[in-house]
């Protein structure tokens, strides 16, 4: 007996189809299926080459063009990388950069563990995280340079601080570290950047496991114990972005630099802003590259560290 379909008015048997029919669309289900991720992050890739790639490439190009004058003349150069790298001003410059950013990391990772480990695990609401969290994020919603601005009164010659050290008998003079001066760069770099390092530590410690602390602790470590090998090891991811935020911003920063040094202290990043005031724009753009470079190598030595594949 023959097992062909038959159709429903005629009765009259149905052919099956060649095997091949049935193939062709399987095949071309599975290369849509294949295509269909590259297809979603085309919009993604497109905002990226935009507004990421091409800048980059066209800073890159003109760092090897010369300028005379006021004209840009394109052209293949190396004289601009010559004057950045063989540069004394250049090598003191970054290494005053480094420190700041060495400086602020310390601080910042200081202040944003213990935050961060202060809401995680001492804080036992979750309604209260919230509310603490929030807390410490509301003065981020304003402008830096406002947020920045508002030590100069505080720390100045007859700021806040100072008449009341002066009028407490602390010093009978003001203190004159207290602004425009390094410490001042640092206080404001601190304040502005600690919440990027509090966000990716709260974020990895709320995932740590709370029966591991549980099981160390009846197995008799102690509190230090705890956070020495359970709680800082299942950190490091976050530990590793917050230093990728503080390190990156505070290499590119130059606001904050010209404003609480006074003019007294140098950065990449101020430097560049001075070549480009004076229309050396292959130099920056040089300058540009370099600080890049140093960035990503920075960031690629933070990720061979610590795996942040784990947090993400």
């Amino acid at each position: 007996m023959s097992s062909l379909p038959r159709d429903a008015l005629t009765g009259a048997a149905i052919a099956a189809p060649p095997d091949g029919a049935a193939v062709l669309p399987r095949a071309r289900g599975r290369r849509l299926a294949a295509a269909l991720p590259y297809l979603q992050s085309l919009p993604l890739w497109l905002v990226m080459g935009v507004f990421l790639l091409i800048p980059i490439l066209t800073i890159v190009a003109v760092s090897f063009w010369d300028d005379q004058e006021y004209a840009l003349v394109p052209t293949f150069i190396l004289d601009n990388y010559r004057e950045v790298l063989t540069s004394r001003v250049t090598w003191t410059t970054y290494l005053s950069t480094l420190r700041y950013a060495a400086i602020v990391w310390a601080a910042t990772l200081a202040i944003g563990f213990t935050v961060a480990y202060f809401l995680s695990f001492h804080v036992r609401s979750a309604l209260w995280q919230m509310v603490l969290f929030q807390l410490c994020a509301i003065p981020f919603l304003t402008s830096n340079v406002i947020r920045m601005i508002s030590w100069i009164p505080f720390l100045g010659r007859n700021g806040i601080l100072n008449r009341t050290l002066m009028a407490l008998g602390v010093t009978d003079h003001p203190l004159e570290f207290l602004l425009f001066s390094p410490f001042a760069v640092v206080l404001a770099f601190v304040h502005l950047y600690t919440l990027f390092m509090v966000v990716p530590i709260f974020n990895t410690m709320m995932r740590i496991e709370r029966s591991l602390i549980e099981a160390a602790r009846d197995a008799g470590a102690g509190p230090v114990a705890v956070l020495r090998h359970i709680v800082v090891p299942l950190s490091l991811p976050g530990i590793a972005i917050g230093t990728i935020f503080v390190v990156t911003l505070v290499m590119g920063d130059f606001v904050t630099v010209q404003m609480m040094s006074g003019g007294q202290s140098a950065s990449v990043g101020l430097m560049m802003k001075n070549q480009i005031s004076l229309l050396q724009y292959p130099v920056a753009a040089a300058q540009a590259v370099v600080l890049l470079a140093t960035v990503l190598l920075m960031v690629w030595a933070i990720l061979r560290v610590v795996d942040i594949r784990r947090e993400l």
